[in-house]
C-alpha cells in the first residue's frame, strides 16, 4: 500500500502522500532519536535521582540510628540521676533523723544542766538566806547580851570577867 499511494521518481524513491502513515513513521523516527540521545540523558537523570534519593535514605537512616542511641543515652542518665536522686533523699532522711536525733539528745542534757543549775542556785539562795539569817541572829544575840551587859555589869563584875580573860589567855600561851 505504501507503494500504490506513493509517486515513484527515479525508479527508486517516491512521496507517499498518505499523512497517516507518514506522520506514524515519523513520530517512530523522531521518537527513536529523541529516545536515544534524550533517553541517556533521563536515564542519568534518574540514576542521579536515584543515588541522591539512596543518599538521603542512608542520611535519614543514620539520623534515626543516631537519635535512638542519644535516646537510650538520655534514658540511661535519667535513670542515673533519678537513682542518685533517690539515694540523696534517702541519705538526707537518714541525716535529718540523725539531726533530729542528736537535737533531742542535745535538749534532754540542756535541760539536765539547767535543772542542775536550778537545783545549785537554789541551794546557794538558800544558803545566803541562811547565812543573812544567821547574821541577823548572831548580831541581835550580841546587842541583846550589850545591852544585859550593860545594864548589870559594875566596875567589880568587869573587872572579874577582865581578870578571867587575862587568865585564859596567859595559860593558852602557856600550853
Amino acid at each position: 500500500m505504501l507503494l500504490s499511494t506513493s509517486f515513484l521518481l527515479a525508479g527508486h524513491f517516491g512521496f507517499n502522500t498518505n499523512l497517516l502513515e507518514t506522520n506514524v513513521l515519523n513520530l517512530a523516527v523522531v521518537l527513536a532519536i529523541v529516545l536515544t540521545y534524550v533517553g541517556d540523558a533521563l536515564r542519568g537523570l534518574l540514576a542521579n535521582r536515584k543515588q541522591s534519593i539512596l543518599t538521603n535514605f542512608r542520611e535519614a537512616d543514620q539520623r534515626a540510628t543516631e537519635a535512638q542511641n542519644k535516646l537510650r543515652e538520655a534514658q540511661l542518665e535519667l535513670e542515673q540521676a533519678q537513682a542518685k536522686a533517690q539515694k540523696i533523699r534517702e541519705q538526707a532522711n537518714i541525716t535529718i533523723e540523725q539531726e533530729k536525733k542528736q537535737f533531742i539528745r542535745q535538749t534532754q542534757e540542756d535541760i539536765k544542766r539547767l535543772g542542775t543549775l536550778q537545783q545549785e542556785t537554789l541551794k546557794f539562795e538558800q544558803q545566803k538566806a541562811q547565812n543573812e539569817l544567821a547574821e541577823k541572829l548572831v548580831k541581835l544575840a550580841l546587842q541583846q547580851v550589850r545591852e544585859k551587859l550593860n545594864q548589870r555589869l559594875t566596875s567589880s563584875i568587869h573587872s572579874a570577867v577582865n581578870n578571867f580573860q587575862i587568865v585564859l589567855f596567859t595559860n593558852s600561851k602557856a600550853s
